[in-house]
């Protein structure tokens, strides 16, 4: 599966942007799709992830209620919307899917649960 994320930008503190993340190349499956960030010289971070239901979603401590997860099933498409947008948000936010659509609130935080991500888009948040 190829995943497209976009919506990245610059952005003042405070502001908002809503990401996306498109996914083609798979017959439709019922996988849990995530969102993680990297920022220079740090790990990458698990921001979210949400079931194809989106009845199990978790979030990373920091974004808590500020960002949003959801889908689109019928575009393929996950979204992440930002609010409240902080300097330490800024990073470079990649998507993620899986097939299996089983797994637990531990394992949906780790990358290796995922076998498809996409190319990254860049969101960079002023002070």
């Amino acid at each position: 599966v190829q995943l497209q994320a976009s919506g990245g930008g610059l952005v003042q503190a405070g502001g908002s942007l809503r990401l996306s993340c498109a996914a083609s190349g798979r017959p439709s499956s019922r996988g849990f799709m995530a969102w993680f960030r990297q920022a220079p010289g740090k790990e990458r971070e698990f921001v979210a992830a949400t079931s194809w239901s989106g009845g199990k979603t978790s979030y990373g401590e920091p974004v808590k209620g500020r960002f949003t997860i959801s889908r689109d099933n019928a575009k393929n498409t996950a979204y992440l919307q930002m609010n409240t947008l902080k300097p330490e948000d800024t990073a470079v936010y990649y998507c993620a899917s899986e097939i299996t659509g089983r797994l637990i609130t531990s394992t949906m935080r780790k990358p290796s649960a995922y076998d498809s991500w996409g190319q990254g888009t860049l969101v960079t948040v002023s002070s």
